[in-house]
């Protein structure tokens, strides 16, 4: 048997822990954090202090954070700005004609559409299902296409009925808007794959969702502005000003919240910018009905501000007189008034601008506390999303025109509407005797001459 070694000694760990093993990362990051103190010792158990060594770089200091004053002050200027920017736009286009405004508001549902569908898009899913954005865009483009084509139609029926190659897409444009449409039906559900039923359904759900709130409501916006700039200017008008109104009012003196949905709206902001609306509301309409430009239909669409419109103007436009018996005076003969029945209707525009269609923004900020989200995109630097600054105007715009069509609109005959039912319910024999009977008269009346009546007898065919 072998001895014990009593004489062996190990060396003993000093009290930081470090001799005999690898320092940790904690222990290293401390020992760097705290230049003063002593650094690690080596393995063979020196007290040198480590000499850190760092490079020029990492000697320069990082910069400041801003502060909350520093960043709100940034995105105050940043959306001042592109406010301004917003408005000129607005005004040049609205002054450049109706085309330069339909092009604006078909720019707009583009954009707030792919918003809408972008918040409830999972992209882990989307990646495996590659059809699910195309089908989104698809159904968009056949929406539009729909719209559209029911707007040229109406208001431009002198045009597309009598064009050979227009002639079959206008009769037959419904039934082609639903071929589409369900040709992009069966794809989606030829499309559907096992495990994604769910997410599949959710989002042809809300693509449709989308469609109706935005490019339906944008298609009336738009036929409002064929109707007359007016009808266009005046209810986005009065949704903006609301807005400021209900901002200046509510910082003023407003004290009791109103909704829980938008905290910082309280109910004295909210009545207090009706009442101003209802002010505003009557000072621009008593501006805009002064100008043929903006009270006229849209006859011409390569007309301007400059060049101007010509019409018949809508009686609304025009002073009327109205008795009024005042309550107090029941004895003293009724008094005599001159004023535009415009003037009446414009307190129910400013009303549902005022009551009704902040709803429009509560239902979004609703749908963005849903998903979570702050706006809805970044399309305007300091504002969001485009759809953030159209959530009250979509409505608005919806009973602008079912409001106009109700109570306002004179249902005429047009020469469109002669046309189309020459086209549609005639015969081509009874459509030339039309053409006869018609240029009979002209000619009676002075307004063509007698060889205008000769040449048609010797181009249209003989009676049989």
């Amino acid at each position: 048997m072998s001895r014990p070694r009593r004489s062996v000694q190990f060396q003993h760990r000093g009290s930081n822990g470090h001799h005999g093993r690898r320092p940790s990362i904690s222990e290293t990051s401390e020992g760097v954090s705290e230049p003063g103190s002593p650094g690690p010792r080596t393995m063979n158990g020196n007290s040198e202090s480590t000499q850190l060594t760092m490079s020029p770089s990492t000697l320069q200091k990082e910069p400041k954070p801003q502060s909350d004053y520093e960043k709100k002050k940034e995105t105050f200027i940043t959306r001042t700005i592109w406010t301004f920017v917003m408005i000129a736009g607005f005004f040049a286009a609205m002054f450049a004609g109706h085309i330069y405004i339909l092009a604006i508001v078909t720019a707009v549902q583009i954009v707030s559409f792919k918003e809408v569908i972008a918040i409830a898009n999972v992209p882990s899913r989307a990646k495996n299902l590659p059809f699910t954005r195309s089908l989104n865009w698809y159904f968009l483009g056949t929406t539009m296409y729909f719209l559209y084509g029911e707007s040229v139609i109406y208001y431009f029926k002198h045009i597309v009925l009598v064009d050979r190659i227009l002639l079959p897409f206008a009769t037959h444009h419904r039934f082609i808007s639903f071929m589409l449409y369900v040709m992009g039906f069966v794809f989606f559900v030829g499309s559907l794959q096992k495990g994604h039923y769910r997410f599949q359904f959710t989002q042809f759900a809300w693509t449709h969702m989308a469609l109706y709130l935005i490019n339906v409501q944008s298609h009336f916006i738009m036929n409002n502005t064929l109707e007359g700039m007016i009808w266009f200017f005046l209810p986005a008008s009065l949704v903006i000003t609301n807005d400021i109104f209900a901002y200046i009012c509510g910082i003023t003196f407003g004290r009791t919240q109103l909704i829980k949905l938008s905290p910082k709206k309280t109910v004295e902001g909210f009545v207090g910018a009706w009442i101003l609306t209802i002010l505003f509301g009557f000072a621009m309409t008593n501006v805009l009905m002064r100008y043929k430009y903006f009270i006229c239909p849209a006859n011409d669409l390569g007309s301007n501000f400059f060049t101007g419109l010509h019409c018949e103007p809508n009686p609304v436009f025009l002073p009327q007189e109205f008795t009024f018996q005042p309550p107090l005076l029941l004895h003293s003969p009724p008094r005599t008034f001159h004023i535009a029945p415009m003037q009446f209707h414009i307190l129910v525009f400013a009303s549902f601008a005022s009551l009704i269609a902040p709803f429009g923004g509560f239902f979004a900020s609703g749908l963005k506390r849903t998903f979570k989200v702050k706006d809805f995109g970044e399309s305007i630097p300091g504002h969001g999303g485009i759809t953030d600054r159209m959530d009250c105007q979509f409505i608005m715009g919806f009973f602008a025109f079912m409001y106009y069509q109700s109570f306002i609109a004179e249902y005429r005959a047009s020469v469109g509407g002669v046309i189309e039912t020459a086209i549609q319910g005639l015969s081509a024999e009874e459509q030339i005797e039309v053409v006869r009977g018609l240029t009979k008269y002209l000619v009676g009346q002075g307004q063509v001459g007698d060889g205008v009546l000769e040449c048609l007898a010797g181009v249209l065919p003989r009676r049989r």
